[in-house]
């Protein structure tokens, strides 16, 4: 049974963390392959599945040391029906690996979470296609395909799901849609070019405004991911309604463009402590901002820096 469900932790205060960039760790820094970017391969077999637990207790360890909560998302991002049928996967097969995917959350839940560390279960999804390119679904459509992979979650013990590296609003709509249908908590993550703006050329702003206003505020929040600090600060006006609405970041370590690092053959890990000021800022400045992350190219120290800046005695001063 979902612990969490019905009363999400992270919606009542507090700061919570989550991981960095999966996919780009265990390439780049653990030497695996993970074919089409996907990680819940590694669930297919016990070893991969103690490499996916060693990777989340990296972070966990981070949080319990500082007795803040903490957002466990899924390895489950590829596992949507178009990219698993490329991986060989059918719909039972993609329902058990995205269950199998929150088994493996409960297991480190069990012995992680305190009472001052909360652990929230989240099953991640991701876009259709490539989430640097605009999609090519429209609302109902992208409802009836993110359906199956929230139905799964909705029968595990997830207490939420999160749609990360969004690039278009009528996708978005659609999986707001399926997860109200299912009766499940959910976070819309949107990612932006280096103009701070969808690749569609709408801004942050119309993004959250418009999936809230077809879907009846249908997401409990939203987020920024898959972009650096710098691409989006501009975007973000204090005081503003809409900005209420936007709870977490999980930021590139990298301040290059997409269509940069979709060329590039080495990682650009940026620069920790610079990340976590650029966090610590944003925070000062918008503290609804409290579910902080990682994405491409950051690993558990990138986190530790975020959690350290914003944790500071002057994170939250005027």
């Amino acid at each position: 049974m979902a612990k969490y469900r019905q009363s999400l932790p992270q919606m009542q205060g507090g700061l919570f963390l989550s991981d960095g960039g999966m996919e780009t760790t265990f390439i780049f820094h653990d030497g695996l392959e993970l074919p089409h970017f996907a990680s819940f391969v590694l669930l297919a077999n016990e070893a991969g599945r103690a490499h996916l637990k060693a990777y989340y207790e990296s972070y966990l360890a981070i949080a319990r040391g500082r007795g803040v909560g903490f957002v466990l998302d899924s390895a489950t991002w590829r596992a949507n029906p178009d990219w698993g049928a490329k991986l060989g996967y059918g719909p039972d097969a993609l329902r058990a690996a995205n269950q199998a995917s929150i088994r493996v959350l409960e297991e480190l839940r069990s012995g992680w979470e305190t009472p001052s560390m909360p652990c929230v279960i989240s099953g991640a999804i991701g876009p259709r296609g490539d989430g640097y390119k605009a999609g090519f679904m429209g609302a109902v459509e992208a409802q009836d395909y993110h359906s199956a992979q929230i139905a799964a979650f909705a029968d595990s013990a997830a207490d939420m799901v999160a749609a990360y590296t969004l690039s278009n609003v009528e996708e978005a709509i659609g999986v707001a849609l399926a997860a109200k249908e299912h009766d499940m908590p959910c976070a819309i993550s949107f990612t932006v070019e280096t103009d701070g703006r969808l690749v569609t050329g709408r801004s942050l702003r119309e993004a959250v405004e418009i999936v809230d206003d077809e879907t009846g505020g249908a997401p409990l929040y939203y987020m920024i991911n898959c972009a650096h600090p710098t691409h989006f600060e501009q975007a973000l006006e204090a005081g503003e309604g809409w900005i209420k609405r936007v709870h977490g970041v999980r930021a590139n370590a990298s301040a290059r463009s997409h269509a940069e690092l979709d060329e590039s053959e080495v990682l650009d890990e940026g620069d920790p402590a610079d990340l976590g000021r650029r966090y610590q800022a944003l925070r000062r400045n918008f503290p609804g901002m409290r579910i902080l992350g990682g994405c491409c190219g950051t690993d558990h120290r990138h986190v530790a820096a975020v959690c350290e800046a914003c944790l500071a005695p002057t994170a939250l001063s005027a």
